[in-house]
């Protein structure tokens, strides 16, 4: 069994709460910029100072108190990422009630579940649609008060009545001053690959420890001068919270962006420093700057550049270093192809985040060798975010890096990652056997997740230990790395695959629709759509000449022998892709069950 802790020292309070860590910085740094918000019209982004945001935050909080809301009070949300939802977050938090983050698209049995299993007193919504789709669900549930919409002017509406009630503002004040750490913060409904979602309880001492133990492990990158991040990813997830905690509690600007659809344009408006994302985000990044070049010569160049820049960044792990040829080359690709990555990230960015599912090796030595430091990271939100980053002076692509300070993570016997540490929760909502089957007897958060360490601490996740095929030949196949080499292809958005207690192992494949035209267009074939692209013979002769790269580093009883594109895309819509973009293997399984078995020549009449 392998154990390492990070002995790095934290200083924090455990009785602090996240409402006092924005009082805190208030006193401290009242006119520093805490926020910035787009313009209604435009592309201008305005600064919040923090003393700006801890009025609106007192108001708002004195409005709550004002409507009832009352300390412990589950108050659901279920909005876009925003501004507002930041306000609605730190003004419950002041008067200790609970916000409990809603996705976008939950199914109504996911909403109905956590309506009752966090028995919500008011809920609001970002406009009248999401209103109006939870309206049949709210009206059975007679502990729901009330319904807000932000549309409508929710926010307005809350600071009159605070306004009106001549004593809402001292009793918040007095709550805010009476919440402590081990009280709970958010209850935190896991997206899933599985099953009913749990509710992760997390308390303010949860955040709190992260954040400040975040501030000490990558300081460069959150505390320097101009650090900037856009917030894009939905706040119903852990990492999002994460990050909007983390900006109090750091000198990080925070920018929140709605739609994903307009994250390139806002980024070159905003200028970031660092961005925290998903693997998938910078794949698409990476995958239409190649289809942009329009094939013929520019394309070649595109991906000489590339593989220069991944070649470049592997060589910077040697002993010896990248060679003065290297160097030369790797110059020339920044003046002809790099640089303009740079610009289209928005000409600032100094450090890539990745977290939420595994970083494809190749993607992070191409952004690092464009110029960026690739910080991978690893957590769940039963740890409140992030357990682990590489640290930006020696970061080690492949790797998740190493524990957060004053964190121990260790890998049992079994090959399961652990941890332990103040960033654990402590249980599951209403949910006593799963909380007992999560932890070792001695105390260690089991993840669930497959992986190993090196004598540095560094940290690899080899895989989910529920999603560890065995085929029928007894072979243990950790599908991970051969799924992450297929995605990087242009025209794959998805692979799963598949072979448990089968003769081999096969791949269920779905194309990338924003991306198909494009290389089509750069081949010279003629427009097709995705379900006639699936039996085409060029794209199905692109697509197995990818499936042959992707079983390179892998034995033969590992390696793909047969796979079928699927015309059905997975996503957060259809069921089959969690929002912090993991797929739902199981529901994938389950959907395709016939595909499954035509593969492997079986009837599913007779399975």
């Amino acid at each position: 069994m392998q154990q390492f802790t990070n002995e790095t020292p934290v200083v924090w309070d455990p009785e602090m709460s996240i409402g006092g860590l924005l009082r805190r910085k208030a006193e401290q740094r009242p006119s520093a910029v805490q926020w910035e918000r787009k313009a209604s019209l435009g592309s201008q982004w305005v600064p919040v100072t923090v003393g700006q945001f801890a009025d609106e935050v007192r108001q708002l909080a004195a409005g709550f108190v004002a409507s009832g809301v009352g300390v412990g009070d589950r108050v659901a949300i279920l909005a876009p990422t925003s501004y507002e939802f930041s306000q609605l977050d730190f003004a419950l938090w002041w008067i200790g009630a609970v916000p409990v983050a809603i996705y976008l698209t939950d199914s109504p049995t996911q909403i109905e579940h956590i309506l009752d299993d966090s028995e919500i007193s008011y809920f609001i919504t970002g406009d009248k649609a999401q209103a109006e789709a939870v309206r049949d669900l709210i009206e059975a549930r007679p502990h729901v008060r009330e319904v807000l919409v932000i549309e409508d002017g929710a926010i307005p509406l809350l600071n009159r009545r605070g306004a009106a009630d001549g004593s809402a503002a001292e009793e918040a004040e007095r709550r805010a001053l009476a919440v402590r750490g081990e009280d709970l913060a958010t209850i935190i409904y896991t997206s899933g690959t599985t099953g009913v979602p749990k509710g992760v309880a997390l308390k303010h001492r949860n955040f709190v420890f992260i954040t400040e133990s975040g501030c000490r492990g990558f300081p460069e990158v959150v505390i320097e001068d101009n650090a900037r991040t856009l917030l894009f990813l939905p706040l119903a997830h852990v990492f999002a919270r994460f990050i909007e905690v983390l900006s109090v509690t750091s000198d990080t600007v925070l920018g929140h962006v709605p739609d994903t659809k307009n994250l390139v344009a806002d980024m070159s408006t905003f200028h970031p420093s660092y961005l925290l994302t998903a693997p998938r985000v910078l794949e698409k990044v990476y995958n239409a700057a190649d289809a942009k070049t329009g094939g013929g010569t520019k394309q070649k160049i595109f991906r000489w550049a590339a593989k220069t820049a991944i070649t470049y960044s592997r060589a910077l792990e040697t002993p010896e270093g990248p060679s003065v040829a290297l160097k030369a080359q790797h110059r020339i690709a920044g003046r002809l192809v790099l640089s303009k990555i740079a610009a289209v990230m928005g000409g600032n960015l100094k450090y890539i985040v990745s977290g939420g599912a595994a970083l494809p090796p190749r993607l992070g030595h191409f952004f690092r060798g464009a110029g960026f430091t690739v910080m991978e990271g690893y957590g769940l939100s039963e740890t409140t975010a992030p357990l682990s980053v590489n640290p930006s002076p020696d970061t080690r692509i492949g790797t998740v890096g190493v524990p957060f300070p004053q964190v121990t993570v260790r890998i049992s016997e079994e090959g399961e990652v652990q941890v332990r540490g103040e960033l654990v929760f402590d249980s599951y909502h209403n949910d006593e056997e799963s909380t007992r089957k999560a932890f070792t007897e001695d105390g260690f958060f089991r993840t669930g997740d497959l992986g190993s360490m090196d004598a540095d601490g560094y940290v690899t996740i080899t895989g989910r230990a529920k999603d560890v095929i065995v085929t029928a030949g007894g072979k243990n196949v950790t599908p991970g790395l051969v799924e992450d080499r297929l995605r990087g292809h242009p025209l794959v958005s998805q692979a799963v695959c598949v072979g448990d207690g089968k003769p081999f192992i096969a791949a269920l494949i779905t194309l990338d629709a924003e991306a198909l035209p494009l290389w089509l267009r750069n081949h010279g074939y003629e427009p097709l759509t995705v379900q006639q692209a699936a039996t085409d013979e060029r794209v199905l002769s692109a697509i197995d000449a990818a499936v042959t790269r992707a079983n390179e580093p892998v034995s033969r009883a590992e390696s793909i022998r047969k796979f079928t594109i699927l015309t059905e895309d997975f996503t957060e819509e259809n069921n089959l892709l969690t929002p912090s973009m993991k797929v739902k293997r199981n529901e994938v399984l389950k959907r395709f069950s016939d595909t499954v078995a035509e593969l492997y020549g079986e009837n599913p009449a007779e399975g």
